[in-house]
C-alpha cells in the first residue's frame, strides 16, 4: 500500500510536465525558430551575469605569499659556509692530485660548479680565495634579505652579478656567481588559504547583477542563437521545457522518496486506530494523491488560480478524521509537493502551508458551523497577509494584481472550509468515524434510544450520566476524544433496557432482588446478556459501529466475580467443577483509550456508590485499586496508555467523585401555623432519616 501511494504521488508530480506540450522545446546553442517576448515585467538576479563579474574579480586577485622567512636565509648561508669550508679542505690537501681535487669539488651537491670554475678555485691564491669567500657570503646575504617568491627567483639570481664588488677580478666574480646562484632560494612561500580567502572576499564583494525585462520586450529573436544568458531568462519566465525530462523525473522521484520515508516513519509513532485498518490507510492515501494531482494540473501556468485552490481543505479534513498532528505533517508534505518546481514555489509553499495550519487550529474539533466559518475567514486573512508580505516588496505586481490575489485568498478560505465540511462527512462514512455533528446529535437527551433507556431503566440512565461525566473529564485530561467518550458512555449500558430489574440500580427500595432466587449460572447469564442485548438494540436504532464498540468493550473479558464466587461456594471452591467461561464477558478487551476510560469509569462509579468512601484517601485508594485491577487482568493490552495518562485519569476520577459523592445536609421539618393550629389542632412531624443507602459490590453483579 505504501509503494502504491508513493508511486501515485510521483505520477501526480511528473504527469503535468509530461502532458503539457504548449511550451517550446529548445536548448542552448540552437537557433530560435520564433520571437519570444516577456509575458510580464520581471526583474531577477542573473546567476550568469553575477558569476561572470565574480570570476573577473577573482582573477584580478594575485597570489598571496607569506612574509620572508629568515630561517630559510640562514639555512642557505649555513650551506654556503659548509661548502666553502669543504673547498678549503680540498685546497689544503697536499696528498691529493689535481684530478682528485677536481673530482671532490664536482661531488658537491648543493651547487653545480663547472670544471673550469673548479680549476679556477684551485688556482687562486690564498689571498684571492679569501676575498672570494668573504664576497660570496656578503652577496648571498644581500640577496636573501629581500623577499623572494618563486616567481621572483630568476630576477633575484640575475642581481648577483650587480652585487659583486667591482674590485674583484672577472675570474673571482664568475666563481662567486657560480657559488651563490644555486643557493638563492625563495624565502616567501605561497599561501593557498590566504589566496583563496582574498579571492572569496573579492567574489563576495560583488553584488548580484539584476536582469530586467518589461512586458512585451523581446527576449530572443527568430534566428538568434540561444545563449546561456537567454536560456536563463526563458527559465525565469518558465517559457521553456527541456526536451530531456530526466531531470524533472529524477527530482520528482527524490521528493517523492523523501516524503515516502518521512511520512511512514512519523505514522509509525502514532498508534492511531484508523491507521491500523486498511480502509483508513487507503482513504488517507487517496485524499493526499487527489489533492496533489488536481493541484499539479490546475496550478502551473496560471496567475490567480493557484491562490484559489483550497489545499487547506485537505488539512482540515485529515485533522477531523485522523487527528491534529497527522494533519500537520501531511499538510506540510502536500504544500511542498503542490508548489514543487513552479515559479514562486517558495511563496506558494508558505501561502499553502501557514494558512492551512492556522485553519486547522482554528477549526479544532469542528463541532459547530461557526467554527468552519471562522476557519475559512482566518485562512483568507492569513493568506492575504502572506500575499502582502511577499508581493509588495517585489515591485513587480501592481496594486490591482495584489487586490486580485487578496480576493482570491478569501475565496480560498471559503472553499477550504466548505470542502472540509463536505469531505469530513463523506469520508467519515468509509472510515466509520463519527463527526462532531453526529456525536452531538447522538448525545441529545431526546434521542429515541436514550429515551427508551430513561423510561425502561431510569437507574441505568442516571448511572450512564455519571459514567459520562467521569470519563469525559478524564478524556480531556489525557487528550483523548472527550465528545466521543461521553457519547459512548451514554450508550454503553443500553442492553439493560431489555431486563432492567436484573440490575440493582433499577430496583426500587424494598423490592425483592431476583438474583436472590436464582442459581449463580442463571444470574451470570442475565448479567452478561446486557452486552449482546446492547449490541442488538444499537443496531436496531442504527447506532454507529464506533459507539457499539463501547457496548462490547466496556467490560472487556472480565469475570462476573460475584456470581463466579457464589458458584465456587456451591462446590466447595473446586475450580475444576465450574466453567470460568460461563461467567466471563464476551469482550473484546478495550481497543482504544476512549473505551478503556468507560471501563474505568463504570467500575469506579459502581464501587464508589457501593462503598461510599468517607475520606479522600479512601476514595483515592478505591480508584487506584480499580485501575490496577484492570491492568493486572490484561484489559489494557491494546491501548496506548502511558503511566502519566493513568495518573491523570486517577486524579480526574477522584476530583469528580468527590464532587458527586459528598454528603448533603438533611433539613429538619419546620412546624408552621395553619388554620388547624389556630383551632388547637396539633401537627405531629416525624424525624427525617438518611436517604443514602447501598448494598453489594458491583451494580451489575447483584
Amino acid at each position: 500500500m505504501l509503494m502504491v501511494c508513493i508511486g501515485a504521488s510521483f505520477t501526480a508530480l511528473i504527469m503535468p510536465n509530461l502532458v503539457r506540450n504548449d511550451k517550446g522545446q529548445i536548448s542552448i546553442g540552437e537557433v530560435s525558430t520564433m520571437d519570444i517576448h516577456a509575458p510580464y515585467s520581471l526583474s531577477y538576479s542573473s546567476k550568469i551575469l553575477t558569476d561572470q563579474r565574480r570570476n573577473e574579480a577573482e582573477k584580478n586577485i594575485p597570489p598571496v605569499y607569506l612574509p620572508a622567512d629568515p630561517t630559510i636565509s640562514r639555512n642557505q648561508i649555513g650551506k654556503l659556509l659548509a661548502i666553502l669550508n669543504y673547498i678549503n679542505i680540498i685546497r689544503k690537501d697536499s696528498f691529493a692530485t689535481t684530478e682528485q681535487k677536481l673530482e671532490d669539488i664536482a661531488a658537491i651537491n648543493e651547487v653545480s660548479l663547472s670544471p673550469e670554475t673548479a680549476q679556477m678555485i684551485l688556482e687562486l691564491s690564498d689571498e684571492s680565495w679569501q676575498a672570494v669567500q668573504f664576497e660570496a657570503l656578503s652577496v648571498l646575504e644581500q640577496v636573501m634579505r629581500e623577499t623572494i617568491t618563486p616567481a621572483d627567483l630568476s630576477n633575484a639570481r640575475n642581481r648577483i652579478n650587480i652585487l659583486i664588488s667591482y674590485s674583484l677580478s672577472q675570474e673571482q666574480a664568475e666563481i662567486i656567481s657560480d657559488l651563490v646562484s644555486d643557493l638563492v632560494k625563495a624565502n616567501s612561500m605561497y599561501s593557498q588559504a590566504q589566496t583563496e580567502s582574498a579571492r572569496k572576499e573579492a567574489r563576495d564583494s560583488v553584488e548580484a547583477v539584476t536582469q530586467s525585462f518589461i512586458a512585451g520586450e523581446t527576449i530572443v529573436s527568430r534566428g538568434q542563437i540561444i545563449t546561456p544568458l537567454i536560456w536563463e531568462a526563458l527559465e525565469q519566465y518558465d517559457l521553456i521545457t527541456p526536451a530531456d525530462n530526466r531531470e524533472t523525473i529524477f527530482s520528482s522521484a527524490v521528493i517523492s522518496a523523501v516524503f515516502g520515508v518521512l511520512i511512514p516513519l512519523y505514522l509509525r509513532q502514532k498508534n492511531t486506530r484508523i491507521l491500523n485498518t486498511r480502509i483508513g490507510v487507503i482513504v488517507l492515501g487517496f485524499l493526499f494523491v487527489l489533492f496533489l494531482g488536481v493541484a499539479r494540473f490546475i496550478v502551473p501556468e496560471r496567475v490567480v488560480l493557484p491562490y484559489i485552490f483550497p489545499i487547506a481543505a485537505f488539512g482540515m479534513t485529515v485533522a477531523g478524521l485522523y487527528g491534529l498532528e497527522i494533519s500537520f505533517i501531511l499538510t506540510l508534505a502536500l504544500s511542498i509537493s503542490a508548489a514543487f518546481q513552479l515559479p514562486f514555489s517558495m511563496d506558494l509553499t508558505i501561502y499553502y502551508l501557514l494558512p492551512s495550519l492556522i485553519g486547522i487550529l482554528i477549526l479544532g474539533n469542528g463541532r459547530r458551523i461557526s467554527s468552519f466559518i471562522a476557519a475559512g475567514l482566518t485562512i483568507g486573512a492569513a493568506g492575504s497577509a502572506i500575499i502582502l508580505a511577499y508581493r509588495i516588496p517585489d515591485q513587480v505586481t501592481d496594486w490591482i494584481g495584489i487586490a486580485t490575489l487578496v480576493g482570491a485568498s478569501f475565496v480560498n478560505g471559503v472553499a477550504s472550509a466548505s470542502g472540509a465540511l463536505i469531505l469530513r462527512y463523506i469520508f467519515a462514512v468509509f472510515l466509520r468515524v463519527l463527526t462532531p455533528f453526529q456525536l452531538l446529535e447522538l448525545s441529545r437527551p431526546d434521542h429515541p434510544l436514550l429515551q427508551l433507556l430513561l423510561r425502561s431503566a431510569p437507574g441505568t440512565y442516571q448511572h450512564s450520566l455519571q459514567v459520562a461525566n467521569l470519563a469525559e473529564r478524564a478524556a480531556e485530561e489525557i487528550g483523548a476524544d472527550a465528545l466521543l467518550t461521553r457519547v459512548g458512555a451514554l450508550f454503553h449500558d443500553v442492553g439493560k433496557a431489555n431486563n432492567p430489574n436484573a440490575f440493582i440500580e433499577n430496583q426500587l427500595p424494598g423490592q425483592e432482588n431476583p438474583h436472590d432466587s436464582l442459581d449463580p449460572f442463571t444470574s451470570a447469564e442475565w448479567i452478561l446478556q446486557h452486552v449482546s442485548d446492547g449490541v442488538q438494540i444499537a443496531k436496531k436504532y442504527r447506532i454507529p459501529p464506533r459507539i457499539q464498540d463501547f457496548i462490547k468493550e466496556h467490560h472487556g473479558t472480565l469475570l462476573a466475580r460475584y456470581q463466579y464466587s457464589k458458584a465456587l461456594g456451591l462446590v466447595n471452591n473446586d475450580y475444576s467443577k465450574v466453567d470460568e467461561q460461563l461467567f466471563r464477558y464476551p469482550g473484546p478487551i478495550p481497543q482504544s483509550r476512549e473505551t478503556a476510560l468507560i471501563m474505568f469509569a463504570d467500575g469506579c462509579e459502581a464501587r464508589a456508590r457501593a462503598e461510599l468512601p468517607q475520606t479522600e484517601e479512601h476514595l483515592k485508594r478505591l480508584v487506584r485499586e480499580q485501575i490496577q485491577f484492570y491492568r493486572d487482568e490484561g484489559q489494557l493490552d491494546h491501548t496506548d496508555f502511558t503511566f502519566r495518562d493513568l495518573q491523570l485519569v486517577e486524579q480526574s476520577f477522584v476530583a469528580t467523585l468527590k464532587s458527586t459523592l459528598h454528603m448533603r445536609l438533611i433539613y429538619p421539618k419546620i412546624q408552621t401555623k395553619t388554620r388547624k393550629n389556630l383551632l388547637g389542632d396539633k401537627i405531629k412531624s416525624k424525624e427525617p432519616t438518611s436517604v443514602i443507602s447501598s448494598s453489594g459490590i458491583d451494580n451489575e453483579e447483584i
